[in-house]
């Protein structure tokens, strides 16, 4: 069964966070999605994939967090639209 999630991050984020972490952590997990830095220090996250590999990108996300200390996160379900032919993207 699989799972879709947006995650929304709020906050200044490291140089290369986007590629280290997260890129880095959903490709080795096998989700797909994409993450896109927005102007105003928001991270726009949208992951899908089995379940137990998104619950655990989920828990990284959690992790890092306590280590960068976002703002604000917010996670919501999220119906998949489009085909992101198995790859997780960064969009800059």
């Amino acid at each position: 069964m699989n799972k879709c999630l947006k995650i929304t991050l709020v906050g200044h984020l490291p140089e290369g966070f986007l590629r280290k972490h997260i890129q880095k952590n959903a490709r080795s997990l096998g989700i797909e999605g994409t993450v896109q830095p927005m102007a105003d220090n928001t991270i726009r996250i949208v992951v899908c994939g089995d379940i137990d590999p998104v619950e655990e990108f989920l828990d990284l996300i959690h992790k890092e967090s306590a280590k960068i200390d976002f703002d604000y996160i917010e996670i919501e379900p999220f119906l998949k639209s489009k085909d992101y032919r198995g790859v997780f993207r960064v969009i800059e």
